[in-house]
């Protein structure tokens, strides 16, 4: 059999090297019998200086003598020697030799000596080399693995054996990867002649590998790798430096996991998106499946009660994988845990559960199937609950199946931090929904639940209340019957949110209802609207001028007028948007009015604008929400919404739509309130005014305008009441007003009786004594009508009458 030769070359590191070593050979007696150039370079003697010659005599100085003798003598009883001695130079001077010495035996029996030397300074510095790569296999905590040209195993360190949990002598010239599973040893092939053929090293390379004794076990390795040469070139092999960094890695990971989820969990105040933020969190990091289940009260925004264990509802879940399926009960869905679940117990103890391993028909188990695993390979498993203040809101399962290492104790440790902070984000959710529930609901009850009956305009109303801010606005909008058939409608928006904005809404609602009463006019609405708002801000103020709460500062009012008789339409506005007028050919603009300040400001004049409104016309009354939405420009707002108008004669509730539609978003960022009218007006055949001239007969002549009038329209029945009513309030006119009277007949859903006059002094209802002549007459028209009143205008006033067509009160 042909044998084959390797050939290596000497390492130019090694001082002993024949090719750079001193050589000299001495005989049994010590006398010099070879001496070689090298030797004659570190010490300056010629082979003829010293050969034949002993060499203590010639190469050592006398105080050395003892030293060297000993070793001498070391050499002869171990048949060698390696170490330091001083030899004399030449010159004198002397020279640190680092010295191994070998015994020959020739073939006649004579024994000799071969000494080899070095310069001391480069013989430690190969020492300290040897024990550094002594130190490497034998004391070295970070293994060390030799592969051969053939990716064979050809030495490894004793940190491998602690890694593997094998002798390093059974690893010699087994396959690289043998001691890993089959996926990571392919890894593992591919790394080792990645290295060796491309001669590029491999530096802190993260590996995840499976010992093949533990494959339920996953490790991480820090890996470094490179390529070994002699000197001439020859590739010997590669050699890696391997250290264990799994608990490392597995700290990083978790503090990587919580700064994640401070950033992540708890970005809104919603606590569905918490929960699947949480959800998400925990996958793949932590778990390969992960659901979120809070309890029914707390998703209404209750208080749950303590230790309750009731039905769930999973509002976040998260798998690995797209073909993996997640939990098996969706999200938004009930979920009822079975009372021997790790989710009932976690529940109702209120403490986490940790299934380390679980065998795999744990779930078929009767009284477990409410666990819900996520597929048939989940292995292991933690239900930790989400607490805070001392309440469970609700628990967090985490399942490992397609991962191979079983959960631990620092797993559910991280689990139940990550759960700590997600049960206060969730709760801090939970009571802004009970407070923005609570807010609505406020709000909901002191907004219009319907239009009240009139005929001067068809309404269609919408609001819609902001999903992305923190609580409800104080928008609102109203419609108010007004006498004489007319109509005011309102909308207004205060400053800031919550709670707060909507009762500070319901007051000035209740105000303007009131003022409407009074039938003023919509500047001097205004005006008493302003000195209210400042009221109010004056009242939140404590004691000390500390605020309490939510300061309000003021408020935003458009309020309009509407006649359907004269089809004149009185507008003013506090530092609230334009409405939107609508002609009957389709014609849209915002209307020219001047803007006024805003409610609050206090001491600043209003302004009223009077325009006149085609029968048909529209007229749009919006807040900010509208129009003023984060992406569109209030001015491209303003446009779009008279485009969205451009259809008068559509239906309302449709035009209505189209306005939403078009210009608020899906989740709108500020409340939205809309009021669309339709104007109307009144057939002349309704209506029937006179001038009556300021003269006692006026009052005879009022009786019989009435009843000539009534009885053209049917209402006889009226006749006596409505007489007596005309009769009395022009008698007041001549008695105690000025100028001529106007007598006006209204037939609409009441019959309205009004006299106007040019004073404005306010009638007073009294009760007459026994022994007045007068006084009587207000007293009677009160008892006659169903509703009375008086309202100022610019030109003085007038005195109304509201009597049911069907029927007379007397």
């Amino acid at each position: 059999m042909e044998e084959r030769v390797k050939e290596f070359s000497e390492s130019h590191d090694d001082p002993f090297a024949l090719h750079v070593a001193a050589l000299a050979v001495l005989d049994d007696q010590g006398v010099v019998a070879g001496w070689n150039r090298r030797a004659q370079e570190l010490l300056g003697y010629p082979d003829t200086a010293v050969i034949g010659r002993p060499a203590y005599e010639v190469l050592v100085d006398p105080r050395d003598l003892p030293a060297v003798t000993e070793a001498a003598a070391s050499c002869r009883r171990v048949g060698g020697w390696f170490g330091v001695l001083t030899l004399r130079h030449r010159d004198g001077r002397l020279v640190e030799m680092g010295l191994r010495a070998h015994a020959l035996s020739r073939d006649d029996g004579v024994r000799e000596w071969i000494l080899a030397g070095a310069l001391a300074v480069g013989v430690l510095e190969w020492q300290r080399d040897r024990a550094v790569l002594d130190g490497l296999y034998r004391r070295c905590p970070i293994g060390l693995v030799v592969h051969g040209p053939d990716l064979t195993l050809l030495r490894v360190n004793r940190a491998i054996e602690r890694f593997t949990g094998l002798p390093a002598a059974v690893f010699q010239g087994l396959p690289t990867g043998c001691f890993l599973v089959p996926d990571d040893a392919r890894k593992a092939v591919d790394r080792v002649r990645r290295v060796m053929e491309t001669g590029r090293p491999l530096v802190y390379s993260e590996q995840f590998v499976r010992l093949e004794r533990d494959p339920a076990q996953e490790r991480v390795a820090m890996v470094s790798s490179f390529r070994m040469e002699d000197p001439s070139g020859r590739i010997l092999g590669v050699a890696e430096l391997i250290e264990d960094i799994t608990e490392r890695h597995r700290a990083q990971r978790r503090l990587a996991l919580l700064d994640q989820a401070g950033s992540r969990i708890g970005t809104t105040l919603d606590m569905a998106a918490t929960a699947r933020e949480l959800a998400e969190v925990m996958v793949p990091h932590l778990a390969d499946h992960a659901s979120v289940d809070l309890l029914q009260p707390v998703m209404r925004g209750e208080e749950p009660v303590r230790a309750l264990a009731g039905p769930v509802v999973r509002v976040g879940a998260c798998s690995v994988g797209a073909q993996q399926t997640g939990p098996s009960h969706s999200q938004g869905e009930p979920v009822e845990f079975g009372s021997d679940t790790p989710e009932a117990r976690c529940l109702a103890e209120g403490r986490p559960v940790l299934e380390a391993v679980l065998p795999p028909d744990w779930f078929s188990a009767e009284g477990r199937q409410g666990s819900h695993a996520p597929d048939l390979g989940v292995h292991s498993l933690i239900a930790v609950p989400l607490a805070a203040r001392g309440l469970v809101l609700g628990v967090m399962t985490l399942w490992r199946s397609r991962r191979p290492d079983p959960f631990e104790a620092d797993d559910l440790t991280l689990a139940q931090e990550l759960a700590s902070r997600a049960a206060v984000a969730i709760d801090n959710a939970r009571r802004f929904s009970q407070q923005q529930q609570t807010a609505y609901t406020l709000q909901s009850s002191l907004l219009p639940r319907a239009v009240p009956d009139q005929s001067a305009v068809e309404v269609a109303l919408r609001y819609l209340p902001a999903s992305a801010s923190p609580g409800l606005g104080g928008d609102w909008f109203d419609v108010i019957p007004l006498s004489g058939c007319r109509v005011a409608l309102v909308v207004g928006d205060v400053v800031g949110r919550g709670i707060h904005a909507a009762a500070t809404m319901g007051r000035l609602r209740t105000a303007v209802h009131t003022l409407a009463t009074l039938d003023l006019e919509p500047d001097e609405v205004l005006s008493r609207l302003d000195d209210l708002v400042n009221l109010l801000a004056v009242e939140q103020e404590a004691v000390d001028g500390r605020p309490v709460g939510e300061q309000v500062v003021g408020a935003t009012c458009l309020y309009a007028v509407y006649d359907p008789v004269s089809r004149r339409c009185s507008v003013a506005r506090a530092g609230h948007p334009p409405p939107v007028v609508t002609a009957p050919d389709g014609q849209a603009a915002p209307l020219d009015l001047p803007a006024g300040p805003p409610l609050g400001l206090g001491g600043l004049p209003f302004e009223a604008r009077e325009i006149e409104l085609s029968e048909g016309s529209l007229l749009c009354l919006y807040t900010n929400g509208v129009i003023g939405e984060r992406h569109i420009d209030a001015d491209v707002g303003l446009t779009r919404l008279c485009a969205a108008l451009t259809r008068p004669a559509d239906a309302l509730e449709r035009t209505c739509q189209a306005v939403v539609d078009s210009l608020v978003a899906s989740r709108p960022s500020d409340d939205v309130a809309l009021l669309i009218a339709r104007t109307r007006m009144l057939p002349p055949d309704d209506v029937a005014s006179w001038h009556l001239p300021l003269e006692p007969a006026s009052a005879a002549l009022a009786r019989e305008l009435t009843s000539a009038k009534l009885t053209e329209w049917g209402l006889d029945h009226l006749a006596f009441t409505t007489e007596l009513i005309a009769s009395e309030l022009v008698t007041n006119v001549y008695r105690y007003a000025s100028g001529p009277a106007t007598l006006r007949l209204i037939r609409e859903r009441s019959l309205v009786c009004e006299v106007s006059d040019t004073s404005h002094t306010s009638p007073h209802l009294r009760r007459a004594r026994a022994t007045d002549e007068g006084g009587r007459g207000l007293f009677l028209v009160a008892q006659m009508a169903e509703r009375w009143g008086t309202r100022y205008t610019r030109e003085g006033k007038t005195v109304w009458t509201e009597q049911p067509l069907t029927g007379t009160r007397i």
